[in-house]
């Protein structure tokens, strides 16, 4: 196919987009292959939906060769379903719901776990019609707070979900695996940088889940892992090693201090090193952050006041404890909420007060019986110092909120943990049997008896893959891409408007289009430099300049990723570009 610079529907820019704070954002949108429509939500230009349909093609190819099926759900979906599995509530505000002329209640599709469990449902009922794998390439919508940094987090994105369906747990393992694998094959072949990680399940509910994260400093997800194993984890999902129980009985007994103009961790360390007196040194690790949230459950419209506490060195990460208590809305209080509850003494809140008016209290697993602790004293400008738990105060439970940092034990205690950060392009998950319990989903055994199928779910962020690719693949001048997702094989530049150059990159085209070779061919008027940058920008792998090399019977060849530059005879450049393709693995189908 040859693609022409002179009729494509392509305008670049040479200034980075206002609104854009990261390098996908910003080299997407100045390359052409996509143009903001509101917040959130944008159009695929040709460029960028050739690249979009490569990134399909390649994910159809692997989810079929594992035996999975392809269908198709529409994006409008109605209420029951999702009544009841509970998501209709649990969403909350996080998708859009509309109500039609006739008052019925329905969604934009976020996810389609009920949709496709119901379809299984109506039509198989034998355990000889399992297991079974279907998979959809579809437009999801969710009603993102803060859409930003461009494809990364829309409101509106195109996805890869499938579903497994088996009659026990060693079926789901196998099928769980089969995506797993293909999952690899998939982002080797895009050409991404990736890393497999534990993950927690969040509304989707079920037990094992691992998420590919594409390395990138600019990704919103950081994950954790032991350079001396193989742990990996989102700091979601990393589980805190508890220290053992210490003994109670010859710790000595917790008193008030009168700690003045001390409402912070720094301040009141500060103090108690430099003006309590105590004969001991102190440091944020030895002192108890209360933090006070307020939890709302789905459909609710009451807020519970919870308490947080975490060592005073360590500050709560609002995302781990937004996953710990999924599916409830969190919010930090408000001085309002400090007015309302006047035993809150902002700065100096301590578990007496708490648990004295019933207020939960959850604590990191750090927090065990025999720790002593300095904390509030629920007064102002007072402290107790030695307040141990489980003499002086017990925690209603612990609550994994605590921020995770670099260098803490890995839980499988290999070693200190290396953070870094990524971009979540695929989860799997095993989801057991929450979604066919909810619709009694059963296949009847060879006994006549019915088995409950336990399901799988497996997600892949096609659009957001465009984006995490450009994060791996620039530089300066602009977009780098893989071969195997690129626009084209090999971008022609006619530098010079002599008429045998025209001629000679015409006949190149052709022979090259041929030969199967995906080709833009730039045949505008423009100046040799502007079709040198645009050549840069839109990221080609192979650019070939067709120009005064001429004169000398040859043609030069420019490797878009190492800058190698290398000048190849014209009877030659056909072949040339032949074994440049040939050295890329090809697809299942010899692409």
């Amino acid at each position: 196919m040859i693609t022409r610079m002179s009729t494509l529907f392509l305008r670049t820019l040479r200034e980075d987009p206002a609104d854009a704070e990261v390098p996908s954002h910003k080299l997407l949108v100045r390359a052409g292959y996509i143009r903001r429509v509101a917040p959130g939500g944008f159009a695929w230009l040709p460029l960028g939906l050739m690249m979009l349909r490569s990134i399909e093609h390649i994910v159809r190819e692997e989810m079929n060769a594992i035996g999975a099926q392809e269908i198709q759900f529409p994006a409008l979906l109605p209420r029951e379903p999702y009544e009841a599995t509970g998501r209709w509530t649990e969403y909350g505000p996080n998708v859009f719901r509309l109500t039609d002329r006739k008052g019925a209640d329905y969604l934009l599709g976020p996810t389609h776990e009920e949709l496709f469990t119901l379809t299984v449902k109506g039509e198989y009922g034998s355990y000889r019609d399992y297991p079974v794998m279907l998979y959809q390439i579809q437009t999801k919508y969710r009603d993102e707070a803060r859409p930003r940094a461009g494809l990364l987090r829309g409101r509106e994105f195109v996805m890869k979900d499938s579903y497994s369906f088996d009659l026990d747990q060693e079926g789901l393992t196998r099928s769980y695996r089969l995506h797993r694998d293909a999952y690899q094959r998939i982002f080797d072949r895009l050409g991404l940088s990736y890393v497999i990680v534990a993950a927690t399940s969040g509304a989707m509910g079920g037990s094992a889940s691992e998420e590919f994260l594409a390395d990138a400093a600019t990704g919103e997800d950081t994950y954790v892992r032991s350079p001396d194993s193989g742990y990996a984890a989102n700091v979601e999902a990393v589980v805190t090693p508890a220290p053992e129980a210490k003994p109670i009985e010859r710790l000595p007994a917790a008193q008030v201090h009168y700690t003045p103009d001390t409402p912070t961790i720094e301040t009141l360390v500060d103090f108690l090193n430099t003006r309590a007196g105590l004969g001991r040194t102190f440091t944020a690790a030895d002192t108890l952050k209360n933090v006070m949230v307020k939890v709302r459950q789905p459909g609710g419209s009451e807020w519970e006041l919870l308490a947080v506490a975490v060592p005073g060195d360590r500050d709560v990460d609002m995302k781990r404890l937004e996953a710990a208590l999924e599916p409830a809305e969190v919010a930090v209080i408000s001085d309002e909420d400090f007015e309302r509850y006047p035993f809150l003494v902002k700065g100096y809140i301590g578990p007496k007060a708490l648990q004295d008016n019933k207020v939960r209290f959850l604590v990191d697993p750090r927090i065990v019986p025999g720790t002593a602790w300095v904390t509030g004293a629920d007064k102002p400008d007072h402290h107790v110092v030695d307040l141990t738990c489980g003499r002086d105060f017990v925690p209603d439970g612990t609550i994994e909120a605590a921020e995770v940092r670099e260098g803490d034990p890995a839980p499988d205690g290999s070693g200190p943990l290396i953070a870094a950060r990524g971009i979540e392009v695929g989860h799997i998950f095993q989801l057991g049997t929450k979604y066919t319990d909810a619709f009694e989903v059963d296949a009847l055994g060879p006994d006549g008896k019915p088995a409950r199928i336990t399901m799988g779910s497996y997600g892949i962020g096609i659009s957001r893959l465009v984006a995490a690719i450009a994060e791996q693949h620039h530089d300066e001048q602009g977009l780098v891409w893989p071969r195997t997702v690129a626009p084209a094989d090999v971008h022609i530049v006619l530098a010079g408007k002599d008429e045998a150059i025209a001629e000679q990159g015409e006949r190149l085209a052709a022979e090259l289009d041929a030969a199967g070779v995906r080709v833009i061919l730039d045949d505008r008027g423009s100046s040799p430099g502007v079709k040198f940058a645009d050549a840069e920008l839109v990221g080609v792998p192979t650019i070939m300049v067709v120009g005064k090399g001429l004169q000398k019977g040859v043609v030069e060849f420019k490797d878009r990723a190492s800058g190698e530059r290398t000048e190849v005879s014209v009877g030659e450049a056909v072949d040339h570009v032949r074994g440049l393709l040939g050295r890329v693995s090809p697809g299942r189908d010899g692409r």
